[in-house]
C-alpha cells in the first residue's frame, strides 16, 4: 500500500546499528543488545504485516520499543526482588549492589527488634548501660538524680535509672562473727573443748553445709524484722532511701540516657557508622539488568513487549490520520485498533510476568517445599514394611 498525498515514513526493510540510536542509551554497551536489536525491529516489522503493508515506523522507533521492553522487563524483576528481600536487607548499607546477587535470608531485622527488648529486660540489648554515682548526706533521704548527676554528668540529657545499689551488708561478712550466730549450744560444746576463749571460735567447729545457710538466713531474718529494711522509692529520677541516712557516703547506680534508648536513627550493626543505609522501597540498591545476562524466556517476552510496543506506536502515528486519500477513494486505518490491541497485549504479558515472578517468591517455594515433603511422606508410608525373622 503506497502512501500518496502524504509524506508519512515507512519501514526500509532493515535497520541501522542500534548502539547510539537508543534514545536513553541504557544498554548500547552491551554487545548482545547490538545484536539483537537490529533482529528484533525486522522481527516486529514482520510481525506487523511487512512487507505485505507498509509500517510507518523507522528503526529509530522499534529501538526506543525494544529499550523500553527491556528496561521494563527488569524493573518487574527488580520490583520483585525488592518485595522479596526487604526485610533482610533494610538498614544494609546502600552502597552495596544487589542486581544479580543471591540474597541470603536473615534474622537481621528480628534480632534488631529482639535487642530493643533486651534493653527493657536488661538481657543483653544495645544501649551503653552507664554507672553514677551520688553523695548521700546524713540525715537526708530524699535526692534527685536527674538534678545532680543527669543535669552535670550528661549535659542535662534525660537519664533512666535502671538500677539502684542500696543494699543491707551481705550476711556473709559478718558470718564469722564469734558473736553473731554462734548460739549458747555452740559456745557451750566450744566451751567444752576448751576453744572458747580463741576468737572467731566458729574456726574450729566443723558444720555441715546445711548450717552455715541456716546461719546466714538467721542474719538476714533479723536484719529484715528488727532493723530498718534497705530500700528505695524511684519516681522520676527521684529517690527517696530507707533507712535515711546516717553518715555521707556514695551511692551507686546504673542508668541509660533515655534518647539514646528511643533514637530510631541510631547506627546499627550492618552498616559503617554514619553510612546511606537501605531504609525504603526507593533505595534499594537494584540497578539495570544487564541485557546479556537475560535468559532466552526472558528474551521472548522482551519480543512480546517490544511488539505490543511498536503496535501502540503504530496505532498512535495511524490515528494522526484517519484516512489516506487515493485516487477516487480513501484509504481508512486501523489506528484505534491497534492501540488497543497494545494495550491488552501489554497488560497480560505484565500480568504474566509477575505470576511467574510471585511462584518463584520464597514463600512460594517454602510452601511448595512443604507440599513435596507431606507428599513424599505420604508415599513412603504405603510402602510395606519388611518383616524380620530372626
Amino acid at each position: 500500500m503506497a502512501n500518496k498525498g502524504v509524506d508519512i515514513p515507512i519501514w526500509p526493510g532493515s535497520g541501522s546499528s542500534i548502539s547510539g540510536n537508543t534514545p536513553l542509551a541504557l544498554y548500547d554497551a552491551d554487545a548482545s543488545f547490538q545484536t539483537d536489536g537490529p533482529n528484533t525491529a525486522i522481527f516486529v516489522a514482520q510481525k506487523l504485516g511487512y512487507p505485505l503493508v507498509d509500517i510507518e515506523l523507522q528503526d529509530i522507533n522499534i529501538y526506543a520499543c525494544f529499550e523500553e521492553s527491556v528496561a521494563e522487563y527488569g524493573a518487574q524483576v527488580n520490583q520483585f526482588n525488592i518485595r522479596d528481600n526487604m526485610l533482610d536487607v533494610k538498614g544494609f548499607t546502600s552502597a552495596s549492589n544487589f542486581t544479580g546477587k543471591d540474597i541470603t535470608p536473615s534474622f537481621g531485622s528480628t534480632i534488631r527488634l529482639s535487642k530493643k527488648y533486651g534493653t527493657e529486660s536488661e538481657e543483653g540489648g544495645n544501649i551503653e548501660f552507664k554507672t553514677g554515682s551520688i553523695m548521700l548526706s546524713s540525715s537526708q533521704q530524699d535526692y534527685n538524680i536527674q538534678k545532680l548527676w543527669g543535669n552535670v554528668s550528661e549535659s542535662g540529657n534525660q537519664i533512666e535509672v535502671r538500677r539502684i545499689f542500696n543494699d543491707a551488708t551481705p550476711a556473709i561478712s559478718r558470718f564469722f562473727d564469734p558473736y553473731v550466730g554462734s548460739g549458747a549450744g555452740s559456745q557451750g560444746m566450744l566451751d567444752g573443748f576448751g576453744w572458747g576463749n580463741y576468737s572467731p571460735g566458729v574456726s574450729f567447729l566443723l558444720m555441715p553445709t546445711y548450717a552455715d545457710v541456716l546461719r546466714i538466713q538467721a542474719i538476714e531474718f533479723n536484719d529484715q524484722i528488727r532493723k530498718s529494711a534497705y530500700s528505695f522509692q524511684l519516681r522520676n529520677n527521684k529517690l527517696k532511701l530507707f533507712p535515711i541516712p546516717q553518715q555521707s557516703q556514695k551511692l551507686f547506680f546504673e542508668y541509660i540516657v533515655t534518647r539514646e534508648k528511643d533514637n530510631p536513627l541510631r547506627d546499627n550493626d550492618w552498616a559503617p557508622s554514619g553510612s546511606a543505609v537501605i531504609s525504603d522501597y526507593s533505595n534499594i540498591p537494584y540497578d539495570n539488568i544487564p541485557y546479556r545476562n537475560i535468559n532466552s524466556v526472558g528474551r521472548q517476552w522482551i519480543r512480546k513487549y517490544t511488539l505490543a510496543s511498536a503496535k501502540e506506536l503504530l496505532g498512535i502515528v495511524r490515528g494522526k490520520y484517519n484516512s489516506i486519500p487515493i485516487p477516487n477513494a480513501d484509504v481508512s486505518l486501523d489506528g484505534e485498533t491497534l492501540r488497543q490491541e497494545a494495550t491488552a497485549e501489554k497488560e497480560r504479558l505484565v500480568t504474566e510476568l509477575r505470576e511467574n515472578l510471585e511462584a518463584t517468591s520464597r514463600r512460594s517455594q517454602l510452601e511448595k517445599q512443604r507440599e513435596e515433603t507431606e507428599n513424599l511422606q505420604q508415599s513412603i508410608a504405603r510402602v510395606p514394611l519388611k518383616i524380620y525373622i530372626g
